[in-house]
């Protein structure tokens, strides 16, 4: 660590709903340095959902400025801000977001779908994601024959699968049990300690912040919090996790 991946300096945002605009961000200053694992959290409209949304390249700032590895992100056009998307970012969202009538395999290779890796490319590289997250034995399976938490490492495989320098996580363990959000949280933190994956996770409860190594808070559209981890938590090891 210490090579700042992110560096958003005075990043505002402001919504006009009707004829009232709503700042959701307010002049937030934030550096988060490659290979950190950070947790967001805050009550809801605080600001977080907004500042994933900006770092994901899925919105820009009305004001300031957001460098990712170096470059400006904040003012490049709807193209630019998905070449980004497609070469340096990975998601894990709540609700999965797998397509129910492909198998594991399958969905982990939708990213290199669009971006035409030969066919042979994405089965292996695929099967190395499915396998890093412990699903090689189900990669033929379909969604609907999977657990949520086994729905939800596929979602990480497909996120990784093109080797991402930062993996954006919007509160991922929300639809699992407390044991399962365990094991989920452990692959995150599988990811960051040993590949090194910048990691920023948005999470409305406090013990599943435990497993990151840095936690920032938002209230009211302003950054509030920005502390070390203490007492860091670790799940239990999984079979076949990490091989």
């Amino acid at each position: 660590m210490g090579v700042t991946a992110i560096e958003i300096r005075g990043v505002t945002k402001t919504y006009r709903l009707g004829d009232v605009q709503v700042e959701a961000l307010k002049g937030v200053d934030l550096s988060i340095a490659s290979g950190e694992f950070v947790a967001v959290m805050g009550p809801s409209g605080s600001g977080k959902s907004t500042l994933m949304n900006i770092l994901g390249c899925l919105d820009r700032p009305s004001a300031g400025s957001y460098r990712l590895d170096g470059e400006e992100i904040g003012t490049l056009s709807r193209d630019g801000r998905a070449v980004i998307r497609r070469n340096k970012l990975g998601f894990v969202f709540q609700g999965f977001n797998l397509l129910p009538r492909l198998s594991a395999q399958e969905n982990v290779e939708l990213p290199m779908v669009y971006d035409s890796t030969p066919a042979s490319v994405r089965r292996e590289k695929a099967g190395k994601a499915l396998a890093s997250v412990g699903l090689a034995e189900r990669a033929h399976h379909l969604p609907s024959q999977l657990s949520g938490g086994q729905q939800q490492r596929v979602a990480i495989a497909r996120a990784i699968v093109n080797t991402p320098s930062l993996l954006l996580a919007d509160e991922p363990t929300g639809n699992l049990d407390s044991a399962t959000s365990d094991e989920i949280m452990g692959i995150f933190q599988r990811l960051n300690d040993v590949l090194g994956i910048t990691l920023v996770v948005v999470t409305h409860e406090p013990d599943i912040a435990l497993f990151a190594r840095r936690v920032i808070r938002f209230r009211d559209g302003n950054l509030v919090e920005d502390h070390p981890v203490a007492g860091r938590r670790r799940p239990p090891a999984a079979d076949g996790i990490g091989a």
